[in-house]
C-alpha cells in the first residue's frame, strides 16, 4: 500500500530573514548568559588547580565545536524549522523527537529562561533595592512541606521581562532579530572589556604565582562524594568529568539556531558556518575570561567568591567603588540578550511539533507577521509560571527556585539527546546515503565519534557519582511517554505524520 503523504504548510511561509551575521549573533547570544560569571568557583572547588580548570574549559570547547560540526551536516540536510526535534524524529522515531521536544518545553528551554530572568532581576536589585526576592507582593503560600508559591518584586520583574520579549517576537522576525543583534554585540564587547581589565589592568603578580607555580597540583578542593576527590588520579578524573557540567552548561544553547532553520537565508551554508563561528567565538571568550580571573584573584579567592560571583569579585577588587555596578550592568545586558534568543528559537520547535500533532494544534500556525505567535504565547506563559514555584527547606527555612532543581536534573539527561543527535549523523548516512548534504561533517567519522565517546563517559560518571540529580532527569524525560501516547491517540500512524519533503514518505511519493 502506498504511504500516505501528509499535507503540510510549506516552509516558505516563514520569512527567511536571518543572514550569516544574524545567525552567528543568535548562536553567540543564546550561549552567553550569566553562567560564565558564576560557574568557575564551583569548578575550582571540585578541581583545586588552575591548570585543570582551564583544561575543563578547553575540553568543553572542543566538545562543543565537535558537536557543532556534526549539527552543521544535519541542519544543511534538513533546513526546516524545528532543528534538533526534526533530526531525532527523522533518524529514530517521532517518539524520540517528542521526548526531546517535551523536555525542551517542560524544563530545558523554559526553565533556563526562567532562571536567567530571575538572574536579571537579582542584578537589577543591586542597582534598585526595591527589586528583591524577599520583597513579596504575595508572600509564600505553602503547598505541602517542601514547596510554595510566591510573587516577589524580583519574580514580578522576571515575568514582565519574559512576557515583554514574547510580545516583541510576536510582532515579527525583524524586531526579535534587531534586539538579538544589538544585545549580543554589546555583551561581546562587555565580555572583551572584562577580559582586558582582568588581564591588563588588574593583573596581580602574587595571584599569578599562586595560580600558576604548580598549575596541575590540586589544593583547596572538596570531595565529589566521600572518599573521591582530586587528591587521587581516579578522583581527579571524576572531578574533571563533574566539572565539565559547569563549563558545558555555560556553553549550552549553541544549537538553538537550528530551531529557526526555516528563517535562515541559504541555510545549507549559513547554519553550519554560524554554528562554527558562533560557538568558536564564545568558547574563546570564555577561556580568556577565566584567564582574567586567574590573573586577578588567587585560587582560594575564586573558590570562596561570595555567592560564586567570581566576575563581580574580580571587578570589585580592581574598582572597589564601582566594580559591582559595572558587573551588574554587564550581566543584565548579557542575560537580556540570552532570554531574547532562547524565546525566539524555542517557539519554532513547538511550532513544528504542533504541525506533527504533538503539541497544541493552534501552536502550529503562523500569525500575520509570519512567526508562530501562539507557540510563542504558550511558551511565554509556561516560562512565566515557572518563575512562581519555590522549594522550601523546613530545617533551615530557606526558599529556593523550583526551576533550579529541575535544571539540575536535566543537565545530565540533556547529554543523552546530544549523543543521540550526533549519532544520527551515522544513522542518516546509512539510511539516506543519497540525500542532499550541502555541508558534510568535517573529519567524519572521527569528529562525531569523539564527541559521542566523550559525552558517554561524562554521562556515566554523572550517573554513578551524581545519581541524585541524574536519575530524576531521566524520570522527567520518561514522563513524556504517556503524554506522547495520549497525543497520538486516534491519530494516523507515525509515518503518515512526517513532512513530505526530505523524508522517506516524500521520497516514496516522488518515486
Amino acid at each position: 500500500m502506498a504511504e500516505i503523504e501528509r499535507v503540510t504548510v510549506p516552509e516558505h511561509e516563514f520569512k527567511r530573514g536571518l543572514g550569516l551575521y544574524d545567525s552567528t549573533m543568535l548562536v553567540a547570544g543564546c550561549m552567553i548568559g550569566s553562567a560564565i560569571f558564576l560557574v568557575t568557583p564551583s569548578m575550582a572547588r571540585q578541581l583545586g588547580s588552575s591548570g585543570w580548570i582551564l583544561l575543563s574549559w578547553v575540553s568543553a570547547g572542543v566538545l562543543t565545536v565537535l558537536a557543532a560540526l556534526s549539527y552543521g551536516e544535519l541542519a544543511g540536510m534538513m533546513p526546516r524549522a524545528g532543528g534538533q526535534y526534526v533530526y531525532l524524529r527523522e533518524a529514530y522515531s517521532p517518539l524520540v523527537g517528542f521526548l526531546f521536544g517535551w523536555t525542551l518545553f517542560l524544563v530545558i528551554q523554559t526553565g533556563t529562561v526562567a532562571a536567567v530572568a530571575i538572574g536579571f532581576a537579582r542584578y537589577l536589585g543591586t542597582l534598585w533595592p526595591a527589586v528583591s526576592e524577599t520583597r513579596y507582593l504575595i508572600p509564600p503560600i505553602h503547598i505541602g512541606r517542601h514547596y510554595a508559591l510566591s510573587l516577589s518584586s524580583a519574580q514580578f520583574v522576571a515575568i514582565i521581562i519574559i512576557l515583554s520579549l514574547t510580545w516583541i517576537h510576536t510582532c515579527g522576525l525583524k524586531w526579535g532579530k534587531l534586539v538579538q543583534n544589538v544585545f549580543t554585540a554589546v555583551k561581546i564587547v562587555s565580555l572583551l572589556g572584562l577580559i582586558a581589565v582582568g588581564i591588563f589592568v588588574g593583573v596581580n603578580w602574587a595571584a599569578l604565582r599562586i595560580n600558576f607555580s604548580a598549575p596541575w597540583t590540586p589544593h583547596g578542593y572538596t570531595a565529589i562524594v566521600p572518599g573521591v576527590s582530586a587528591a587521587t588520579s581516579y578522583g581527579l578524573f571524576v572531578a574533571f568529568c563533574v566539572s565539565l557540567v559547569g563549563s558545558l552548561f555555560a556553553a549550552d544553547a549553541w544549537n538553538n539556531i537550528t530551531f529557526t532553520a526555516g528563517e535562515v537565508k541559504n541555510p545549507g551554508r549559513n547554519i553550519p558556518l554560524s554554528l562554527i563561528y558562533g560557538s568558536g567565538l564564545v568558547i574563546t571568550l570564555y577561556l580568556f575570561a577565566n584567564l582574567a580571573y586567574f590573573f586577578t584573584l588567587p585560587l582560594n579567592a575564586i573558590q570562596g567568591a561570595p555567592s560564586d560571583r567570581v566576575a563581580t569579585t574580580m571587578l570589585q577588587t580592581i574598582f572597589p567603588a564601582v566594580g559591582g555596578v559595572l558587573m551588574a550592568l554587564a550581566i543584565m545586558i548579557s542575560t537580556f540578550g540570552c532570554m531574547n534568543g532562547m524565546l525566539m528559537t524555542g517557539a519554532r520547535a513547538y511550532y513544528t511539533m504542533a504541525k506533527d500533532g504533538l503539541f497544541f494544534k493552534s501552536a502550529g500556525e503562523l500569525n500575520a507577521s509570519r512567526v508562530p505567535g501562539r507557540a510563542l504565547l504558550v511558551q511565554g506563559i509556561w516560562t512565566a509560571l515557572l518563575v512562581l514555584p519555590l522549594t522550601y527547606d523546613p530545617a533551615t527555612h530557606v526558599y529556593g527556585n523550583l526551576y533550579g532543581n529541575l535544571l539540575n536534573y536535566v543537565i545530565s539527561a540533556e547529554l543523552i539527546f546530544y549523543i543521540l543527535t550526533i549519532a544520527s549523523v551515522f544513522v542518516l548516512r546509512r539510511r539516506r546515503p543519497g540525500a542532499e548534504r550541502p555541508y558534510r561533517t568535517w573529519g567524519y567519522p572521527v569528529t562525531p565519534a569523539l564527541y559521542i565517546i566523550g559525552a558517554v563517559v561524562i554521562f556515566l560518571v554523572l550517573l554513578f557519582y551524581q545519581t541524585s540529580i541524574t536519575v530524576p532527569g531521566l524520570i522527567i524525560i520518561a514522563t513524556g511517554v504517556p503524554v506522547y501516547m495520549w497525543m497520538r491517540r486516534g491519530s494516523k500512524d507515525d509515518d503518515s505524520r512526517r513532512p513530505a519533503t526530505g523524508t522517506p514518505a516524500g521520497e516514496a511519493a516522488a518515486r
